[in-house]
C-alpha cells in the first residue's frame, strides 16, 4: 500500500472508528497519518490486512511483554490512571523507532483477528429467526475463527435491557446489547440446539497458547476494560468446551463445499463470519458466494455475513433450492449495539 493509502487509511480510522470509543487511539491515528516514518514502517504489514488494528496491536502485544517504556503510561490496559492521551505522540514514536525491527517482524506474520464474544449479541436473533424457520438443530460452520468464541454463542446469556434472560441462562457470562429502533426480533429464551461446531482460519488462535491469548488481548483497545473482561471470561468457556469443537487449518471458501457434503440432512447448515470479509480479496468474495449458491443447489443453507459488500449484516438462505436475501440491520463492531429490519 502507498504512503498516501496508508495516510488515508489511518485518518479514515481517525474518524470512523476510533471517535467515542479510544481517544488515544483517535489521537495517534490522525498523528501517524501525517508522519512518513511510521508510516513507512506500517507499510510492512501483510496485504489485506486492516492496518491501523494491525499496528496498534503489535505495539500494544510489546507493551504487554514487559518492554519498559515511557508510553506505557499512555495505555489504559497498562496502568490505572493514565496520562493525557494529547501528549502521548512523541513517546509512541520513540517506542516505535526503538523497536521498530520487532515490529517489522510482528507486522509481517500477524494477523487481525479479533474474537468479540459481544458480537454474539446481534447473532443470537438471526439463530432464533433460523430455529423459528427450519426448527432443525444447526451445524456451525465458522469462517475466520480465529479462537473460535463465536462458535459457542448457545453457552453464553444474554441481556436486551428487558426482563428476560435469554440463551444459556446458566452460563456465567453475560452479553449485554442494545437493540435500537422500532423492531425488534423474535428471539427464542432458550438456545437452539447445536450439533457441529466446526471453525476453520487460515491461522487458528490457540487460548492455551501463551502467545496466542496475549495478540488476541493486544487486539483489543486499550480504554476496553469491559472488553479485556469478556475476553477473560470467553477464554474459560472455550477452554472448558473446547472439545466441542472442531478446528480446520485453512482457506474457509475451499474446504466448506467438502465439510456442507459430511454434515447430515437432520441438521442445517448455518456459515457465518463477522468482519472477517474486509480482508477478502473481490475474486474470493465472488468464489464464497458461489459456493453457499452450489451447495443451497443441493441442501438447505444459511450463510450470516457483514463487510462483504457493506457493513450491515446480511443473511443469505436456501430453503427447498430457493433463494432468499435480506439485510438484518446495522451493527456495532464490538457489538454494544444493533438494529432490526425484518
Amino acid at each position: 500500500m502507498s504512503i498516501a493509502k496508508l495516510s488515508n487509511e489511518f485518518w479514515s480510522f481517525s474518524e470512523a472508528e476510533c471517535k467515542s470509543s479510544s481517544s488515544l487511539y483517535e489521537c495517534l491515528s490522525k498523528q501517524i497519518a501525517g508522519d512518513r516514518e511510521l508510516l513507512e514502517l506500517c507499510s510492512f504489514s501483510r496485504e489485506g490486512q486492516p492496518v491501523p488494528n494491525l499496528f496498534f496491536g503489535a505495539v500494544q502485544f510489546l507493551l504487554y511483554k514487559g518492554k519498559e517504556h515511557s508510553l506505557r503510561d499512555y495505555y489504559p490496559s497498562m496502568v490505572e490512571h493514565p496520562k493525557d492521551h494529547e501528549e502521548s505522540f512523541s513517546h509512541f514514536k520513540d517506542f516505535c523507532l526503538l523497536y521498530r525491527e520487532e515490529l517489522i517482524r510482528l507486522l509481517k506474520v500477524k494477523l487481525v483477528q479479533t474474537n468479540e464474544a459481544r458480537r454474539c449479541g446481534f447473532l443470537y436473533p438471526v439463530f432464533s429467526h433460523i430455529y423459528n424457520l427450519t426448527k432443525k438443530p444447526f451445524a456451525l460452520i465458522e469462517i475466520g475463527t480465529s479462537a473460535g468464541f463465536q462458535l459457542l454463542w448457545d453457552q453464553y446469556s444474554y441481556d436486551y435491557q428487558s426482563d428476560i434472560i435469554y440463551g444459556n441462562s446458566q452460563s456465567g457470562i453475560s452479553i449485554q446489547s442494545e437493540i435500537k429502533g422500532d423492531n425488534h426480533p423474535e428471539l427464542l429464551v432458550k438456545s437452539p440446539p447445536v450439533t457441529q461446531r466446526i471453525g476453520i482460519d487460515i491461522h487458528i488462535n490457540d487460548v492455551t497458547n501463551e502467545e496466542d491469548l496475549l495478540w488476541l488481548k493486544s487486539l483489543i483497545w486499550p480504554e476496553h476494560k469491559a472488553r479485556r473482561e469478556l475476553f477473560d471470561q470467553a477464554v474459560n468457556c472455550l477452554i472448558k468446551n473446547k472439545h466441542k469443537i472442531v478446528f480446520i487449518k485453512g482457506d474457509g471458501v475451499e474446504f466448506l463445499p467438502e465439510i456442507a457434503e459430511r454434515i447430515p440432512d437432520d441438521a442445517v447448515i448455518c456459515v457465518f463470519h463477522t468482519h472477517v470479509a474486509n480482508q477478502m480479496p473481490i475474486e474470493m468474495k465472488y468464489k464464497l458466494l458461489d459456493v453457499i449458491k452450489n451447495i443451497g443447489d443441493k441442501r438447505d443453507i444459511f450463510h450470516i455475513y457483514n463487510n462483504i459488500w457493506d457493513g450491515k449484516l446480511h443473511l443469505d438462505y436456501y430453503i427447498n433450492k430457493t433463494e432468499h436475501k435480506k439485510v438484518l440491520g446495522e451493527t456495532d463492531a464490538h457489538g454494544r449495539w444493533f438494529t432490526w429490519n425484518l
